[in-house]
């Protein structure tokens, strides 16, 4: 395929087609951890030994707020771990989707103004735009 409009418009269509089928999915990560327990008679106190554990837990972010939650070994973590994979598919899938979207409006020609009087409108009215769009910041 080459980079007509027509192929891109097919390669963007497929791509929300592949969106639309992720099925469910979160943010975050899922990690193991081991911890001490710090008793010296315990196991997890000898040389080379890992701790207790491993405990998983789901890590996120929304809002710039961090959420954790403590995950039952099995089907939970297993769920969990298979969501936060489709987000990453999903948040790829995204880049994507901008990349095609750019290089569709880059080959959409644009369209020459031959009057005067029509162009200084168009100017004005983009001046206009820019000023309210400045204003609201």
């Amino acid at each position: 395929m080459g980079n007509t409009i027509e192929s891109l418009l097919g390669k963007r269509e497929e791509i929300l087609r592949e969106i639309s089928g992720l099925g469910e999915f979160r943010r975050g990560t899922v990690s193991a951890s081991y911890r001490k327990c710090g008793k010296p008679g315990c196991r997890c106190a000898r040389e080379g030994e890992k701790g207790h554990g491993p405990q998983y837990l789901w890590n996120g972010t929304k809002g710039g707020k961090s959420f954790a939650k403590n995950l039952h070994l099995g089907e939970e973590v297993e769920k969990y771990v298979q969501e936060t994979e489709q987000y990453r598919r999903f948040i790829g899938l995204c880049e994507k989707l901008v990349e095609v979207n750019e290089k569709i409006c880059d080959a959409t020609p644009v369209r020459e103004v031959q009057d005067k009087q029509e162009l200084d409108e168009l100017k004005k009215k983009l001046q206009r735009k820019l000023l309210r769009k400045r204003e609201r910041r």
